[in-house]
């Protein structure tokens, strides 16, 4: 039954939404950016074929366009309600409990408190009519509605009643899990139910909404993990029933388009969902564990990429280094760091840089994380022959003006590297090492020859990522003399008086104190002295002093400078920062 258009509820009176003739929430969450036009007619258009009608707000959740905290606050906006959030809830059930609980999990209502003329309820849907007659009649009361998110209050509402949560389905069992583990295609029925997509859309939606990088699921004897990495640490979530774990995870699986049946091997696949009006690209990892499969999901927004230096964490001069040499014509650019350092994101800003109707550009990556249009990418295909030296030996005949390699992995990729970067080509890649001297003595243990390696490297970079403070929290204060002397704070201001910034928390940070994060780096250029230092095989920390001596900034020293500037905390540049380098005993 549709609804009316306004519902009475004590002495308030709301204005319904949602309805098919007008739908003023969808215009809400256009106007906040959330939703696009042509993904409310698609909703309209369903919610016209269905047999049983539905609210829009719920439609939009299904498909995955919005999330539940989307639609509830654009919801409680309109109607000028309360939304009421879950570390709110009654420990115990208030009044005396009169109304059956069978009815309010029904209808996603939970009793919020109780006097002697008032009942105030947290609802998912405070519109219908029919509950809110059914509470008045029961009760005898007033009612005073409250909105919730419909998760939130079935969560409750099972801790309330039952003292756990069994969102997934009470009549699931170990026993069941292990027949689904066994039945492929009972899994793929099980993965299908609204429950399970509704739960993997959950996880995607709070990662997206907390601004994580990754979703890692974690199957364990007596427990489904699953936690979000924020800022490049991992945050513990609230864990789905352990029932659910292989539903959980054939449901991403299904998504990603990979075998289900196959639980022995690691897989790797993709798929692409809508978050709030936003196109993600998920990249899935599988590997078997003990208990199960290990599911890592990445998630990359592309229109929210940094494609600019300044963006990244760069300062002008370093800006200044990197586009000097990015105008050289020929020549290797390498950027090292740890995995997770964001060397692909440095070298995507670079591309963006170079990308002119005059240049050809050709990348090797794998996998392919953003696309940049008049780039031509290729993403390598080990089980087909398609790996990175051969993609190299096939690009080279392209004629490219500058090629990237997503990754120097082996002796092969690194020689023909070296090879095009000396037949004219600029060649940018990436390499794992803690900084930037010691890429030239990772290159030489590949089997670079060093007189090859000394004419083609330009430039090598390093970096790190580090949390940057949030600017509404963050707490000034005035280090001691000795913190100053020991790292020489007084090199970074004109003032006499340093101050310094400590994180402390708030609601906007999720009480981490933190909110982003920037790159920290050095930038080594091959000058004639340092290449004389390679060519005698000399240690990499005469190469590192030396290469201070000459101008470069260490990443330490940038983070340092970056954490008086208030960017960023000491702690932080501590904590990814390798030890500053130290000349042999016989240099």
């Amino acid at each position: 039954m549709k609804p009316t258009a306004a519902v009475t509820i004590g002495p308030a009176r709301l204005v319904a939404v949602g309805t098919p003739e007008q739908p003023p929430l969808c215009g809400l969450l256009v106007d906040a950016g959330k939703l696009e036009s042509f993904d409310v007619d698609r909703s309209l258009r369903l919610q016209r074929e269905q047999e049983d009608w539905e609210r829009i707000g719920s439609i939009l959740v299904k498909l995955g366009l919005v999330s539940e905290r989307d639609v509830a606050e654009s919801l409680a906006g309109q109607l000028g309600l309360d939304l009421i959030d879950k570390v709110d809830y009654p420990d115990e059930v208030p009044g005396n409990g009169e109304i059956a609980q069978r009815f309010l999990k029904k209808n996603k209502t939970l009793i919020f408190d109780e006097d002697d003329d008032d009942l105030t309820v947290v609802m998912a849907d405070p519109l219908d009519e029919y509950v809110v007659d059914a509470l008045k009649l029961c009760s005898g009361k007033n009612l005073v509605p409250r909105l919730g998110i419909p998760s939130e209050i079935e969560f409750a509402l099972d801790q309330l009643y039952d003292g756990e949560s069994k969102a997934f389905g009470s009549a699931d069992t170990d026993a069941v899990a292990a027949q689904y583990l066994d039945d492929v295609e009972q899994l793929k029925e099980l993965a299908g139910e609204a429950p399970v997509i509704k739960l993997v859309n959950q996880l995607i939606h709070k990662a997206a909404e907390c601004g994580a990088s990754d979703i890692h699921i974690e199957p364990f004897e007596d427990q489904l993990k699953v936690r979000y990495r924020v800022d490049g640490l991992l945050r513990e979530v609230e864990s789905p029933p352990i029932q659910s774990t292989a539903a959980v995870i054939s449901r991403v699986k299904i998504m990603a388009n990979l075998n289900i049946a196959e639980r022995r091997l690691a897989q790797d696949g993709r798929f692409k969902q809508r978050v709030r009006g936003v196109e993600y690209d998920l990249r899935v990892s599988t590997v078997p564990t003990m208990y199960g499969e290990s599911v890592v999901m990445r998630l990359l927004q592309r229109d929210a990429v940094a494609m600019d230096f300044g963006s990244l964490g760069f300062n002008e001069a370093q800006e200044k280094t990197m586009r000097d040499v990015l105008a050289t014509p020929h020549g290797i650019l390498l950027v090292t760091g740890p995995t997770g350092s964001g060397k692909s994101t440095t070298l995507y800003a670079a591309l963006k840089h170079l990308n002119q109707p005059q240049r050809m550009i050709i990348t090797v990556e794998d996998p392919v994380e953003y696309n940049i249009r008049g780039i031509n990418q290729m993403q390598v295909k080990p089980q087909i022959g398609l790996t990175f030296g051969n993609a190299l030996r096939s690009i080279v005949r392209q004629d490219p003006d500058v090629i990237m390699i997503g990754e120097m992995r082996d002796t092969e990729t690194a020689q023909i590297a070296v090879q095009s970067a000396l037949t004219g080509h600029l060649v940018l890649s990436t390499l794992h090492t803690n900084d930037a001297a010691g890429s030239v003595m990772r290159l030489l243990d590949m089997g670079v020859q060093d007189y090859l390696l000394t004419s083609a490297v330009t430039a090598i970079q390093a970096q790190r990522l580090v949390r940057t403070l949030c600017t509404e929290c963050r707490e000034a204060y005035t280090p001691i003399d000795e913190v100053v002397a020991r790292w020489g704070l007084d090199r970074y201001s004109d003032d006499k008086k340093i101050t310094l910034y400590r994180s402390v928390g708030c609601d906007s940070c999720g009480d981490t104190g933190y909110s982003g994060r920037l790159a920290i780096l050095e930038i080594l250029m091959m000058s004639n002295e340092i290449r004389e230092l390679v060519l005698k095989r000399c240690d990499v920390g005469d190469i590192a002093c030396l290469a201070i001596e000459q101008g470069m900034i260490s990443m330490r020293d940038d983070g340092l400078q970056k954490a008086v500037a208030g960017l960023t905390t000491i702690e932080e540049v501590l904590r990814v920062t390798p030890e500053p380098p130290t000349k042999s005993s016989g240099a």
